[in-house]
């Protein structure tokens, strides 16, 4: 995605990226729409003509997210391997941007409305994608009620975890070669783990 200088964006667009920057920061409740306005360089009162009021504003927040993450999903080509392609693809959108990487990081964790109305859509993602990998495989999984919640844990929890999983590291866990290393083991856990069985049967 090709980067937008600030002062190329609108101001509805320049409130919503100093919102996430700022909510990636120090979180919603830690944020005011003042302190928006002032690092977009607008008034204060342009955050409730654009979006109604500060949840309004996070809701936009969280739609350019998920936007910007179903954009990279497209991305994702069944011809290379559908779970080698996913993986690369998550790696990119996640580890090449630690604002995303803190926003989600502040939102999931907050325990409120708008965080589980979140990590519901992400979920609706996963099993998007669980579905895509059954019908590459021709069969379904084990279970496939919970092999969503279990995508989402391989992909989020490094994410979630960063702050305290950091110090056990020797390298930059988002680091390029850390991301390919981990992409690549969970690539192995989800297929000879939750594919495992199916391709065993097969294979006798």
């Amino acid at each position: 995605m090709r980067a937008v200088a600030k002062s190329d964006l609108t101001g509805r667009a320049r409130l919503r990226e100093a919102a996430l920057e700022l909510f990636a920061e120090r979180g919603f409740e830690a944020t005011s729409t003042r302190a928006v306005a002032a690092a977009a360089g607008l008034s204060p009162a342009l955050v409730t003509r654009h979006f109604g009021s500060k949840q309004g504003l996070r809701e936009a927040v969280d739609e350019h997210v998920l936007d910007r993450i179903a954009e990279q999903l497209k991305d994702v080509d069944p011809g290379k391997g559908l779970m080698v392609s996913l993986g690369e693809v998550s790696a990119r959108v996640f580890g090449a941007d630690p604002v995303l990487r803190g926003y989600l990081r502040h939102s999931l964790l907050e325990d409120s409305e708008a965080s589980a109305a979140l990590f519901g859509r992400l979920l609706a993602g996963a099993r998007r994608e669980v579905e895509r990998l059954s019908t590459v495989h021709g069969k379904q999984g084990p279970d496939e009620e919970w092999a969503p919640f279990q995508m989402l844990c391989l992909i989020l929890g490094p994410l979630l975890l960063e702050r305290v999983m950091q110090p056990s590291l020797d390298e930059p866990m988002f680091a390029p070669e850390v991301l390919a290393r981990r992409s690549a083991a969970n690539q192995r856990l989800l297929l000879r783990g939750y594919y495992g069985q199916l391709e065993s049967t097969e294979g006798g």
